[in-house]
């Protein structure tokens, strides 16, 4: 059998597709995978690392206010769908999977006309724009949240929740996870993480907090500061507390979670499948800079199924270390956070949508 999956972008993506291609492999071991991404993106490095090769297209997004970029855009498009042609023919795939982002346009919606099932995965509670424009292409969507309907046709629809690769589904005690960190297992933990490369308002919340960590003996912080904001935070005063561990990146996301008592981050789709897989109480500050405000969407979601706190951006560097404090100190609160939150987890999510990827070829002979 002969799969394409295309997409990505952000790690929100590109670590999702990957975690499919893994459950594929798991089910059909002598299955064939090609990757079709948009050149320059994550997806062009992190593909290949997880064992699997990848074809690059020229195409980006269309800016939303007027710029030049916006120029070659009708170009690049034109050049991709005549490129995806030439990959659909030569490949040849039964199914193709588009897990959203610039490069899954093209790619399933020529698939999808040359008579090749598609399927979709949707990692947000608001779809991309990609996905929705796709929806008349695939014959199958998989999704993460509850009342996806009102974006997506309800035939088509499967609640598989969101794949993860499987390294967090290992567990570690808070001592092992403190020897890793050199952090005290005794003390209660705030992890504060903004993504690799990092996210101003998280790394502001921690340095406005230092008067709160400094009058708290019994508590600790993990910061992970991010490539970008090494040089602005590295030296803050907050950062040189002995109880407090800063880091540009933390590769031991396992770790890290063990370590955590309470979580302080982004709400895109991959960090809320992380959160819901270790069951952590979590202070969500969405991003306001991403397409479609998806990360508030995310967040209001679990906030109202009462599985962890929303914290405006704007609010976030005077507030949500606060709100951290606060979980932290009223152990009846964050566990309600954590039993809400694991309760969403969806650890057989890859293997859902590799069976369903997998009957696709089947249901059109039908």
């Amino acid at each position: 059998m002969k799969i394409i999956i295309s997409g990505g972008g952000t790690g929100g993506h590109v670590y999702p597709a990957i975690a499919i291609a893994d459950a594929l492999k798991r089910r059909e071991p002598i299955i064939d995978i090609l990757f079709v991404g948009a050149k320059g993106k994550l997806e062009m490095e992190k593909v290949p690392a997880a064992g699997y090769p990848i074809e690059g297209l020229w195409i980006s997004g269309l800016q939303r206010k007027l710029t030049l970029r916006n120029l070659t855009f009708p170009f690049k498009v034109i050049h991709s769908l005549a490129r995806c042609r030439s990959i659909v023919r030569s490949f040849r795939p039964d199914v193709v999977v588009g897990v959203g982002g610039y490069a899954s346009g093209p790619l399933v919606q020529v698939a999808s006309k040359m008579g090749v099932p598609a399927v979709i995965q949707e990692q947000n509670s608001y779809p991309g724009l990609t996905n929705k424009l796709l929806t008349k292409y695939a014959d199958a969507i998989c999704v993460a949240y509850p009342g996806m309907e009102k974006f997506f046709p309800k035939e088509k629809i499967t609640l598989t929740g969101n794949p993860m690769r499987s390294q967090l589904s290992t567990p570690f005690t808070k001592a092992e996870a403190a020897a890793v960190f050199g952090l005290d297992p005794g003390k209660k933990t705030i992890f504060a993480v903004g993504g690799s490369l990092g996210a101003r308002t998280i790394n502001e919340t921690i340095k406005q907090a230092f008067d709160q960590i400094s009058d708290r003996n019994d508590i600790q912080v993990l910061w992970q500061i991010g490539k970008l904001y090494i040089t602005s935070y590295s030296d803050t005063e907050v950062a040189k507390l002995d109880r407090v561990h800063p880091a540009v990146y933390i590769d031991r996301m396992d770790m890290a979670y063990a370590m955590a008592d309470v979580v302080i981050a982004r709400a895109g789709a991959m960090t809320i499948s992380e959160l819901c897989l270790t069951g952590k109480a979590a202070v969500l500050i969405p991003s306001p800079y991403v397409a479609e405000d998806h990360q508030t969407h995310n967040a209001r979601a679990l906030q109202d199924l009462g599985a962890a706190v929303l914290v405006p951006d704007q609010e976030a560097p005077q507030v949500a270390f606060g709100e951290a404090i606060r979980l932290l100190d009223d152990s009846t609160a964050r566990t309600k956070l954590e039993s809400a939150i694991s309760q969403l987890a969806t650890p057989e999510a890859a293997d859902k949508i590799a069976q369903i990827i997998i009957a696709q070829p089947n249901k059109r002979k039908k």
